[in-house]
């Protein structure tokens, strides 16, 4: 049986899946822009880093997102960006069958075998976040974890592999 790329530790993420990011000659399937910042009304701009144990930030993830509303998907090595960032730019989503709008999110990272999903919600949505079945089945102490911060440019979401601030993740 050969091996799939969930039971191995690439470098093939830069290769396979983010080829233009990283300079390689041919078009990627996906990028970071799934609206255009300038071209569309509604834009945001989500903008994080993934940070390991020990607080350190981890220099080569990849980040997938999954916009369910507008069925919109993107992705974003952080080794090419400066500051080691994640940026998406898409439609803020709005609630949708009675959850809080939100985006899906998968995490790839060396050393991790199994990619680790979570959710981004948005800390400008409390009443409709308040509501959600899924961010209100997580521990009241922890739901600071899913939820993005709005600053000036649009929103601010950390991800925390693990340690004190560790974000949550879903089982799928």
């Amino acid at each position: 049986m050969l091996q799939t790329p969930s039971q191995t530790v690439g470098p093939y993420f830069a290769y396979g899946l983010t080829p233009e990011q990283y300079l390689y000659d041919f078009k990627s399937l996906s990028n970071n822009e799934l609206a255009k910042p300038l071209d569309e009304a509604n834009v945001v701009t989500v903008v994080g880093k993934v940070f390991d144990g020990n607080g350190d930030v981890i220099p080569d993830a990849m980040i997938e997102i999954w916009d369910t509303q507008h069925q919109r998907f993107g992705r974003f090595g952080t080794g090419t960006d400066p500051q080691n960032r994640f940026i998406f730019h898409t439609f803020k989503p709005t609630s949708v069958d009675g959850q809080a709008p939100h985006l899906s999110v998968i995490v790839f990272m060396r050393g991790q075998l199994i990619h680790s999903y979570t959710r981004i919600y948005f800390e400008d949505e409390a009443e409709l976040n308040a509501q959600d079945e899924i961010l209100n089945a997580v521990p009241t102490d922890r739901r600071n974890t899913l939820i993005a911060s709005k600053n000036a440019v649009g929103y601010e979401f950390n991800i925390y592999m693990q340690g004190e601030n560790e974000t949550v993740f879903f089982e799928i």
